[in-house]
């Protein structure tokens, strides 16, 4: 039976990723690091706060003899890094607040583990993000496309992406490194479809007028979020430590395509609008993935068709909505 910890459990990924390894019946007992005491009031928490599957530990990852004690204490078998600010444009704005803390949390924690002497599987959650612009309409992005970031929060994961590369061919920590492409998050508002799902949740309920919205040029694949739950789980479980991976979804959307389609969920009239202020000063055009590496290793596959991932996520929007409404 397996002993996990996630970084950052109280976050939009890692409450997803709790809810999933929860259900799993190869795993003991899950630990959760968070770095507020309010954080633990989110709708995030709203299905784990009363598992006995899950202890929830606080910790702030920026300080170094926090996680520290934590590693030497419970010596997990896995453990999932999770934890960063995520927020692309925001980090064009606070580029020093989100790179310094994206970097210390990563860099603390492994130092953590090789102090300890860990035998822990690590699991690094990169992000497509660290790939930048490169991607062209003849060409996939695989695993051994060059590393070009665009923005101060890729720089971030840049750096994490690249420190664990270090930590695993010099200090032997047993990691694991995915690189998940775009993919549906109802509780992660600052992603462009969960911004237009909560938008226009709030024109449903009279507390908004129109829907705002920056680039709707870029073409992406789009990702369900329990697919990509299972992803990080068959990373954890079947991927080899030194490896990296891509993991993405098949079929490729415009952002205006998903706009257009989440409209259609809703029974009210959405009126759109641009917001300059939401385009990016530095923009990715096209970003399709290569996953080849990861199915071959793990035979994991996308399960869930675009229409079901939109749906579940208007659903949990809506919950979402009405949860802090009322708490």
């Amino acid at each position: 039976m397996k002993k996990v910890l996630i970084t950052g459990v109280n976050g939009s990924g890692g409450s997803y990723l709790a809810e999933y390894l929860i259900s799993k019946k190869n795993i003991n007992k899950v630990f959760g690091t968070y770095r507020r005491y309010d954080s633990l009031k989110k709708f995030n928490l709203r299905n784990l706060i009363k598992s006995k599957k899950l202890s929830l530990i606080k910790c702030d990852l920026n300080k170094l003899q926090d996680i520290k004690k934590i590693i030497k204490k419970y010596k997990f078998d896995i453990i999932f890094h999770l934890a960063s600010d995520a927020d692309v444009l925001k980090s064009f704005f606070n580029p020093r607040e989100i790179v310094l803390n994206n970097n210390n949390c990563t860099l603390n924690l492994l130092e953590s583990l090789r102090i300890n002497n860990s035998k822990s599987k690590i699991m690094i959650c990169s992000t497509s993000e660290v790939y930048g612009n490169l991607g062209t309409r003849k060409k996939k992005i695989n695993e051994n496309t060059k590393i070009a970031p665009i923005n101060p929060y890729a720089v971030s994961k840049t750096f994490q992406d690249l420190i664990s590369q270090n930590y695993f061919q010099i200090f032997g920590l047993k990691i694991i490194i995915t690189r998940m492409f775009t993919y549906l998050n109802a509780r992660r508002n600052n992603l462009f479809a969960s911004s237009f799902a909560d938008q226009i949740v709030k024109i449903e309920n009279k507390r908004q007028k129109f829907l705002y919205h920056g680039n709707l040029k870029s073409l992406r694949t789009i990702l369900d979020i329990r697919d990509a739950m299972e992803a990080y789980y068959l990373a954890a479980m079947k991927g080899k430590p030194g490896e990296i991976y891509n993991i993405g979804g098949i079929y490729k959307y415009s952002v205006g395509e998903i706009l257009n389609k989440l409209i259609k969920l809703s029974n009210n009239r959405v009126i759109t609008k641009l917001d300059k202020k939401l385009l990016r000063p530095k923009d990715i055009d096209f970003q399709i993935p290569d996953f080849n590496k990861f199915i071959n290793h793990t035979k994991w596959r996308p399960k869930y068709k675009i229409e079901d991932s939109l749906n579940y996520m208007m659903k949990e929007t809506r919950e979402k909505f009405y949860f802090e409404l009322n708490k």
